[in-house]
C-alpha cells in the first residue's frame, strides 16, 4: 500500500502531535483531558473505503508490518478517517491481560513469512485516541473536545480497534499514572481540550514514571568518538545467584566520558577482554561490543520502567529504555542489588483502560 493510495481531507505523511515531558500531572481542571500514555507503535490510520494507510512516528508505511490489523481497520472503523493512535500487542499474563513490548518488537521484521506467521501468533490491535478528519472534513483545527466526540464515533465496538479512556478529572489522571502501570502502560498524557491538533509540535505533556534502583557495574562499551566511556553496562542478580545484564546508561557530558573511563579501566578483566551483546532489530550496524569488568562498582540510576520475563528474578528482565546514571554508591555491597529491590507495579488487566461503551 503507498502513501498516495488514499483521497482524504488529510493526507500521509503528517507528523503526529507531540508530548513534552513534565514531573506531575497538571491540575488546572477545565483546561486538561486526562488519558493512559500507550506503550506501543505511534501510527496514524488513513482508511479511504477498501484503501487503508497505517503510516509510523517518522512517516514510513507500517502496514506491510501488521496485515491483520490492516484487515481489522476496514471493518472496525469509520470508512473515511485519518485517526492517531498507537498499534500494541496485549499478552494473557498470569490471567491479567497486559501490553507485551517484546512480542511488538518482534513484529518489525523483513520477511514476508515471517510477518505472516507472527500475524496469526501476536495480532496487534489498534488504541485510538485522536482525530484529524472524518468523511470530507478536516478535524485538525477543530478542539480535541470535537475530535474525542468524533474518535468515538469512528470506531465500533469490534475485537481489535479500541478507544482509549478520558477523564478531565486531574485527580484520576494522576490515580492512572500509578493504577494502569500493572497492565503495561506507559505514564498519562494530558491534551487541551480547546487545543488544536498540532502535527509535529509538543502541545500535550506526558508524565511518565520515574524510580531508581542500584545496579552492579559490569561492563562498559567506548564512545563512538573513540574518547571515554559512551554507556556503562548495568547487571542485577537474580534469585539463582547469576549476574544478569539489564540494560545500560548513557548520555555522558565529555568530560564525564574520560572521568568515567578512568574509574573503570582499572576494573577490566584482562587487557584483551571484550564481550558481544545481541545484535539491534532496530540498528542493525550499531558495534555491540563491550569491556567487561569485575563487579565491583555499585550504581545508583533512575528509570521509567522494566520489561520482559519475571519480577522474581527467575525469568528475564531488563529496562525499557536507556537509565540515566545519577551516582556511585561506594556504600553498596554489589551482592545487593538484585530484583527484588525493584518496585512491583499493581497487575491491572487491559481491558480496564479501554473506553466502555
Amino acid at each position: 500500500m503507498t502513501m498516495e493510495a488514499v483521497d482524504l481531507p488529510v493526507t500521509p505523511p503528517v507528523e503526529p502531535m507531540l508530548a513534552k515531558a513534565q514531573g506531575t500531572v497538571p491540575e488546572e481542571p477545565g483546561v486538561w483531558s486526562y488519558e493512559p500514555k500507550w506503550d506501543g507503535f505511534r501510527a496514524l490510520v488513513f482508511r479511504d473505503g477498501d484503501e487503508v494507510v497505517v503510516q509510523s512516528r517518522n512517516g514510513k508505511e507500517l502496514g506491510r508490518y501488521f496485515p491483520e490489523l490492516v484487515d481489522a481497520l476496514r471493518s472496525e472503523v469509520a470508512p473515511r478517517c485519518v485517526l492517531d493512535g498507537e498499534v500494541v500487542v496485549p499478552r494473557n499474563v498470569s490471567g491479567r491481560v497486559r501490553l507485551d513490548w517484546d512480542s511488538l518488537s518482534q513484529r518489525i521484521h523483513p520477511a514476508a513469512s515471517r510477518v505472516r506467521l507472527l500475524a496469526e501468533q501476536t495480532p496487534a490491535h489498534f488504541i485510538g485516541f485522536d482525530t484529524l478528519a472524518t468523511g470530507d472534513r478536516s478535524l485538525m483545527g477543530e478542539p480535541f473536545r470535537v475530535r474525542r466526540e468524533a474518535l468515538v464515533g469512528s470506531i465500533g465496538d469490534g475485537q481489535w480497534c479500541h478507544v482509549s479512556r478520558t477523564s478531565e478529572n486531574p485527580a484520576i489522571g494522576t490515580r492512572w499514572l500509578t493504577t494502569f502501570e500493572g497492565a503495561g502502560l506507559d505514564g498519562v498524557i494530558a491534551k487541551r481540550l480547546e487545543g488544536p491538533y498540532l502535527p509535529g509540535k509538543r502541545d500535550m505533556v506526558k508524565v511518565k514514571h520515574a524510580r531508581d534502583a542500584d545496579c552492579v557495574a559490569i561492563g562498559y562499551r567506548i564512545h563512538k568518538s573513540g574518547q571515554g566511556v559512551g554507556s556503562i553496562l548495568l547487571g542485577l542478580y537474580r534469585d539463582d545467584g547469576e549476574l544478569q545484564m539489564v540494560g545500560g546508561a548513557a548520555s555522558f557530558t565529555a568530560a564525564n566520558r574520560l572521568t568515567l573511563l578512568a574509574e573503570l579501566e582499572p576494573l577490566r578483566e584482562g587487557d584483551s577482554a571484550v564481550n558481544t551483546a545481541e545484535p539491534s532489530r532496530w540498528n542493525a550496524g550499531a558495534d555491540k561490543r563491550w569491556i567487561p569488568i569485575r563487579p565491583e562498582r555499585v550504581a545508583e540510576v533512575a528509570y521509567d520502567q522494566m520489561e520482559g520475563g519475571q519480577t522474581n528474578g527467575a525469568g528475564w528482565q531488563r529496562f525499557r529504555h536507556t537509565v540515566r546514571f545519577l551516582r556511585w554508591r561506594p556504600d553498596r555491597d554489589p551482592a545487593s542489588c538484585t530484583f527484588g529491590q525493584l518496585d512491583v507495579p499493581a497487575s491491572y488487566d487491559l481491558n480496564d483502560v479501554l473506553e466502555t461503551r
